[in-house]
């Protein structure tokens, strides 16, 4: 008897746990759940993402197009040049991430509105345009996205205690002259840097570190700086508490835009301590920079073979054949290129 008590005391003590574990486990839906409602959803231009007929939907694979805006007045549609594109590649198997990004200034054609630099697109159609060309032009078949503010950079950074940047003696003077124009920008005081070499930098330094664009390298090197901005950033968050973790999100999530479902976006979340960044470059990979109609460009050299490297760097996938549409593409800026 005094056993069977034993027993039945022992499972509701189990019953009473796994409620409590199913209490706990909701509030945490909950709440992750109100959080996702700061973001700013939109979906409703979906259906005209376009991609090349004879393109193959490559599995295994997840692809995500992050866009950067500058925008003051937290204006993440139309409107606003993305100055930041990068594709994020993430391996469904191992949660690698990969990330590509596009220089700004490449010429492609922008569907319906003919050749022009590839960040006019979002300001020009938003996402899904922006979504077109990228996938029409380098045969890719992406069709989610996330726009970010990256004015939330400086708090984000600020609220993670900074992260630690290698600065060159080159880009410090460019770096401190950011600093003081996000300072008039945003009303603040901060310093700029007195020396160069490994340091921590706070938000305000490190979105100026971002923003150089003036050593060697010029543009190429900026976005080179972005992807290790976003490389800091997401290791650091990786390795902080919850309490810091939320309040990113809280600072982060109302400056983002995304056709990502909440049910997706928890998704990722619950997995983000497994994603490694273990790759990053910049595209096209050969390139020539010069002015064409008094309008500087970056023009791929040969894009079906640049399309064909980029395939390989995100899937491994050797040997891919552009679709003709890429290869007619790719015919027409070599003649403008030459010129």
């Amino acid at each position: 008897m005094a056993k069977e008590k034993k027993k039945k005391k022992g499972r509701l003590i189990a019953i009473l746990l796994l409620e409590v574990f199913i209490l706990a486990v909701l509030v945490v839906v909950f709440k992750m759940n109100n959080m996702m409602n700061k973001i700013q959803y939109n979906d409703e231009d979906d259906e005209y993402i376009q991609q090349n007929e004879e393109v193959e939907v490559v599995t295994g694979y997840r692809n995500i197009a992050i866009f950067g805006v500058d925008s003051r007045d937290n204006a993440l549609d139309k409107d606003t040049h993305s100055d930041t594109i990068i594709i994020a590649s993430i391996d469904n198997q191992t949660k690698d991430v990969k990330l590509a990004s596009v220089y700004r200034d490449t010429y492609v054609n922008i569907p319906g509105e003919g050749y022009n630099k590839i960040n006019a697109a979002y300001f020009k159609g938003g996402y899904s345009l922006a979504l077109s060309t990228l996938n029409t032009n380098f045969d890719l078949d992406i069709k989610e996205y996330v726009t970010v503010n990256f004015q939330a950079v400086v708090n984000v950074v600020d609220m993670l205690g900074g992260i630690e940047l290698d600065i060159q003696e080159n880009e410090l003077k460019y770096l401190n002259g950011y600093v003081r124009e996000l300072n008039r920008i945003n009303g603040t005081n901060v310093s700029g840097l007195k020396s160069a070499g490994t340091q921590v930098v706070n938000g305000t330094q490190a979105t100026a570190y971002a923003r150089i664009r003036y050593t060697k390298g010029g543009d190429f090197k900026r976005t080179e700086r972005q992807r290790i901005v976003i490389t800091k950033i997401f290791n650091k968050i990786k390795s902080s508490d919850l309490s810091t973790i939320n309040g990113v999100i809280d600072e982060l999530f109302p400056q983002i835009q995304t056709n990502l479902k909440s049910t997706e976006l928890l998704m990722l979340a619950k997995d983000v301590m497994s994603y490694d960044i273990v790759d990053q470059t910049g595209f096209p990979f050969e390139k020539d920079a010069h002015t064409y109609k008094k309008v500087s460009y970056v023009f791929p050299i040969n894009l079906q073979d640049n399309v064909s490297k980029l395939h390989e760097f995100l899937y491994n996938e050797v040997g891919y054949v552009p679709s003709n549409t890429v290869q007619e593409y790719s015919s027409y800026v070599e003649g403008i290129r030459a010129q």
